[in-house]
């Protein structure tokens, strides 16, 4: 089977190279080289912060319809390559009960808003945080979701002529649809795939991908009552505003410290209702700052009264509708007391979870002793090989050979795309 690549050579020009799907990069070279007037011995070729090997074949490589293959010329320089890194949570540990899968292990997943307008399996990506370069060779590969979200966390070098740039900058890709270079996607790291076979806070179903929340106890839940969970709570204006983190909802068995604190996860919501709920959520900041919101059906303009006491509010024209209104009950505006039937507050729907189902829809319910073995053999020799980190990067000590913990076969690019870290 042919394909097309984008070739960038020494970031100089781009071409695109048709190749057949059983080449290996030393036959690539060898036509790069021939179109550029230069020795296939003194060039080499970079994807994912990866040089690749002239025994690699171009099936092997996890390329995109946009996908770029950078081609440096010049002698490599120095770096000091190192598998496993420490990393400060436990995020990229993975069970040794992980299911058996054929198809491709997708642990990202992004919101593609541009193409596919829904939750997509993400590829992840690396470059130079300075020139955004992709020919850019990792010190280190990544752990755990800290080492790919916060800048600075890996070093490397970047092969670019003119580049000093030292620091990865990870990206992620909708794997769905081809891409342009320099397009990306927000990852939504709390959406992870059910290779526990957890059940569903809510309904009790056995779904995939899930919503792990970010409390102590990794209660999941399928995408679908994750939805509707949102839209309930955006109903009755349930959503938490919180100074750093924004409009957000908790796990829903009242867990602490379980707020979500990427707000794109509420793209799930669909179109219509993140706009509503990113109206809420500036509607939200006004009411914190001592405001108050037009309740005149059609209206609902803002409003910032300059005396908290003030009872009479006009939603003053152009920019309001005119209705003059009573801050405390609401209604038009009266003299005397307002009538206490009208300022109680109207019952909620509410979203309440059996404690028992929270108990079955726990990420972490594992016992320790399954999750804490971390050894496995070796595909190729079976010789005993420990886990020590989140990265899924194995190297056999006997044998060396690279291959990837989650899928119990040979490293492949297809691997760092799909599950780098667990």
């Amino acid at each position: 089977m042919t394909a097309v690549i984008n070739i960038r050579f020494n970031s100089c020009h781009s071409h695109l190279l048709h190749v057949d799907s059983s080449w290996t990069i030393e036959k690539v070279k060898e036509q790069i080289a021939a179109e550029e007037g230069v020795s296939p011995n003194d060039i080499r070729i970079i994807f994912a912060g990866r040089e690749l090997q002239n025994s690699t074949a171009i099936r092997e490589i996890d390329l995109g319809l946009h996908s770029v293959l950078h081609v440096i010329q010049g002698r490599k320089r120095n770096l000091s390559l190192q598998v496993e890194t420490d990393c400060e949570r436990g995020q990229g540990e993975v069970p040794e009960t992980e299911k058996e899968q054929s198809t491709p292990l997708n642990h990202y997943y992004i919101f593609c808003k541009n193409e596919c307008k829904k939750v997509c399996a993400g590829k992840l990506r690396v470059r130079c945080s300075k020139c955004k370069q992709g020919s850019f060779r990792l010190e280190q590969e990544p752990s755990c979701w800290d080492d790919v979200l916060k800048p600075g966390r890996i070093m490397g070098v970047c092969e670019e002529k003119d580049c000093s740039g030292d620091t990865a900058e990870f990206f992620f890709k909708c794997a769905n649809h081809s891409s342009t270079e320099d397009e990306s996607s927000v990852v939504l790291y709390l959406i992870k795939a059910n290779t526990r076979n957890v059940e569903c806070i809510t309904c009790l179903a056995i779904c995939d991908p899930v919503l792990v929340f970010p409390c102590l106890e990794g209660h999941s839940m399928c995408l679908d009552c994750f939805r509707i969970y949102c839209q309930t709570k955006l109903n009755d204006r349930d959503f938490i505003q919180h100074p750093e983190l924004g409009y957000t909802l908790p796990c829903p068995a009242g867990c602490d410290n379980s707020l979500i604190n990427e707000v794109h996860h509420f793209r799930i919501l669909g179109d219509d209702q993140y706009d509503r709920y990113q109206r809420f959520s500036t509607e939200e900041c006004l009411l914190q700052m001592g405001g108050v919101l037009c309740p005149q059906p059609g209206c609902g303009a803002g409003l910032l009264p300059e005396d908290e006491q003030q009872r009479r509010i006009e939603c003053a024209t152009p920019q309001g509708c005119g209705f003059i209104f009573c801050r405390r009950c609401f209604q038009a505006f009266h003299q005397g007391d307002c009538d206490q039937r009208l300022m109680d507050t109207a019952s909620t729907t509410g979203y309440s979870v059996d404690p028992a189902r929270a108990e079955r829809a726990r990420w972490e319910r594992l016992s320790k002793d399954t999750i804490g073995k971390t050894t496995k053999p070796c595909p190729q020799c079976n010789v005993p090989v420990e886990k020590a980190g989140g990265c899924m990067h194995m190297q056999c000590t006997r044998c060396k050979l690279d291959w990837c913990w989650l899928c119990h076969s040979p490293w492949s690019r297809e691997c760092m795309g799909n599950h780098w870290f667990g």
